[in-house]
């Protein structure tokens, strides 16, 4: 798959484990057909806005904009490889972030996940 098509196999996923749209396996041959079923209901904004804040922040650098803000994000996609995109947030009282085409600009990631053992230290102030 393509990373849109990642991305809309995620978005499709979403609606069919939050919504009563049905469920079906996604696969190469048919995210399409999916996509375009999905579109044609009432499930696909929620999927979409969901899936959109992606479900980890990466740090990559990603594109600028006078208007709105912009952070590297990504998820895990179903066939377990990784894709990223911007996602677009802010632009004030009449900004609209959501209207930028994310999807288009979705890319590949490799992902290299490590556990790492962290000490937290809490500090509070004793009684005098």
């Amino acid at each position: 798959m393509t990373p849109y098509e990642k991305v809309q196999a995620l978005i499709i996923d979403w609606a069919m484990r939050n919504s009563e749209y049905p469920a079906q396996p996604i696969t190469d041959e048919n995210v399409e057909e999916l996509w375009d079923d999905l579109n044609m209901t009432d499930y696909h904004w929620d999927a979409r806005s969901e899936t959109r804040v992606g479900t980890v922040e990466t740090g990559l650098d990603c594109p600028s904009s006078r208007h709105y803000e912009c952070k590297a994000v990504a998820a895990k996609a179903l066939d377990g490889s990784w894709v990223g995109w911007p996602y677009w947030y802010g632009g004030g009282k009449h900004g609209e972030p959501e209207a930028i085409d994310w999807m288009g600009d979705a890319y590949d990631l490799d992902c290299v996940e490590e556990q790492k053992m962290v000490t937290v230290q809490t500090f509070t102030k004793k009684p005098e």
